[in-house]
This record gives C-alpha cells, sequence and structure tokens, in this order.
C-alpha cells in the first residue's frame, strides 16, 4: 500500500476468471510424458495474489494466458505481465512473485523470463533489467520481509 491507507489504484476493473481446465486421462497419468504448455503456466499463475487489492493477478488482468509463450523443447519460459497503472509501485513485487512461483514450480531445466508488457509501465526498462537480474532477485529473496510479501502473494486463499 502507499501511504497510510491510501491505493496507489482505489477502483481497478475487475475480469471474469477464465474456466478451470478440464483434464484428459492422458494429462492425469503420472506415466505419460506431457510437454509444459501456455494454459499449463497460466494457471500456475493467474491465482497469485495482488498485494494491493484483495483479488488475483488474473481477476485484474495482470495476467492473461495469451502473454504466457512455453517451448517446452527449449525448457523457455516467457510471461509478460500488465500492471494496473503505468505508475504501479508493486511492479516489481508483482513480476518478482511470478517469477518465484514459476522457479518453485517447474523444473529446473526451465529459463523462466518474467517482464512488463511493453508500452504499460513507467519504469518498464527498469523493472524488467531487475527481474532478469539472478543475482538481484536472489538477494531480493534473502530479504525476510520482502519474501514474507511475496509468500503472502502466493498463498492460496480460502474462497
Amino acid at each position: 500500500m502507499v501511504g497510510a491507507n491510501r491505493l496507489e489504484n482505489a477502483n481497478p476493473l475487475i475480469y471474469q476468471r477464465t474456466g478451470e481446465r478440464h483434464l484428459t486421462a492422458q494429462e492425469e497419468d503420472e506415466d505419460v510424458a506431457d510437454k509444459i504448455d501456455d494454459r499449463e503456466i497460466f494457471d500456475l499463475i493467474r491465482s497469485i495474489n495482488d498485494p494491493e487489492h484483495p483479488l488475483t493477478l488474473e481477476e485484474l488482468n495482470v495476467v492473461e494466458q495469451v502473454r504466457v509463450k512455453v517451448n517446452d523443447d527449449e525448457s523457455v519460459v516467457s510471461v509478460e505481465f500488465t500492471p494496473t497503472i503505468p505508475h504501479c509501485s508493486m511492479a516489481t513485487l508483482i513480476g518478482l512473485s511470478i517469477k518465484v512461483k514459476l522457479l518453485r514450480s517447474l523444473p529446473e531445466r526451465f529459463k523462466v523470463d518474467v517482464h512488463i508488457t511493453p508500452g504499460t509501465h513507467v519504469s518498464e526498462l527498469a523493472v524488467n533489467k531487475q527481474l532478469a537480474d539472478k543475482e538481484r532477485v536472489a538477494a531480493a529473496l534473502e530479504n525476510s520481509h520482502l519474501l514474507e510479501v511475496v509468500n503472502q502473494c502466493l498463498a492460496i486463499k480460502s474462497s
């Protein structure tokens, strides 16, 4: 939150959640190797909590399936996220939460790239530079307060 109790975006637009993915018997079979796809990555990040609002990143349209790209053969995941306002001070925290969720969930072979949708934030280049820097990400996660905030964003909220 910004200031004492002032939100940067007090009245964000709220979007309808995408329906749940229906898994096939083959996808549920642990003995069958299936490739990780865009929807699987989207399903991992869609329920991340916004640090300012009691809403998910999907409900705020910060993450969308069309902005997730996966190349399983090359072990690359790329996620673009769109802050709700161009001067959002939470952009780095949101990006860090997405990156941490994916690093914790995916096999180590994957390279995870998380960045702001081009043209949607005033500090886009600076935020993207921070999120791409492994040392900065590792240092951020050594900060116990910041790690606690990230973990709150990643916590499953009961409906």
